[in-house]
């Protein structure tokens, strides 16, 4: 079953058009940053923007920063949300269920190919953004500059771009869960998907709010950017150990609650 959803995943051109689609924006930038001049000299203006600016390889985390706040969460929730409340809405999901499989295996088989959408997703913006930076911009062949301004080597760099990765996926699993939750509930894939992306709207305005800083902390969003932390030195691991428990618990709430929802909820679509 996860054979066959992981098929009905990749083989639908709107997943490959909404990777497409998520790659504008940084080769977009990347061509701004080149053809005008809104950048800063290297060496000037913020230290991010400066740090890849003196070294492209550094381009995949912009470009992970560009897509994360917002088109890269859309994504993800319009594709969980669309995982059971579009059988649901199309009148497939009896018809699903109705093999020996069960409504776990199915459970499971819906999550493992929204999880495969987000790291397929997560690394095709980061490859596309180390392409643009090598060609682009002052691509170092040997090592690399860190934010904090000392000198990596290539194996400390790779490594430390193949974390990022894995920590912006572990970061969209949490929108994943959210969507896939509110799919359990509803037979209408946007209804699901808006359910999720008003959650991450609150979470990111809550975030700016000085009275909601007490919970600020405890917000879905609030750690998402902290893979910047890996390419400092030395790595400032504080807020990413607390954004990846944050997510564990979210994820690991979210989907209890909706394996416990799907399991018992009378399915008459």
């Amino acid at each position: 079953m996860i054979v066959v959803e992981l098929r009905k995943m990749f083989r639908r051109p709107r997943t490959w058009a909404t990777i497409g689609v998520l790659n504008a924006l940084p080769v977009l930038v990347a061509l701004l940053l080149v053809l005008t001049d809104l950048a800063p000299r290297a060496g000037e203006g913020p230290p991010f923007l400066s740090a890849v600016l003196r070294n492209g390889a550094l381009y995949p985390l912009a470009a992970l920063a560009i897509v994360l706040p917002l088109f890269l969460p859309i994504a993800v929730a319009v594709v969980a949300g669309d995982s059971i409340a579009g059988e649901a809405q199309a009148g497939t999901l009896r018809y699903l269920l109705a093999r020996p499989a069960g409504r776990t295996r199915l459970l499971v088989a819906k999550l493992v190919a929204v999880l495969a959408f987000v790291v397929v997703t997560v690394v095709v913006v980061a490859g596309v953004g180390y392409v643009l930076g090598s060609t682009l911009f002052d691509a170092q062949p040997v090592g690399g500059t860190s934010v904090s301004g000392t000198s990596l080597t290539s194996a400390e760099l790779t490594g430390r771009t193949v974390l990022a990765i894995g920590y912006v996926a572990v970061s969209m699993l949490g929108v994943a869960a959210f969507a896939l939750f509110f799919s359990t509930l509803t037979d209408s894939p946007l209804g699901a998907t808006m359910g999720a992306l008003a959650v991450l709207v609150a979470s990111s305005l809550l975030f700016t709010l000085d009275a909601a800083s007490p919970i600020a902390p405890y917000l879905p969003t609030r750690y998402w950017l902290a893979f910047v932390d890996l390419f400092r030195d030395p790595i400032q691991w504080r807020d990413i150990t607390r954004g990846l428990a944050l997510q564990g618990v979210y994820v690991g709430v979210l989907l209890a609650a909706a394996w416990a929802n799907f399991t018992t909820k009378d399915v008459t679509s």
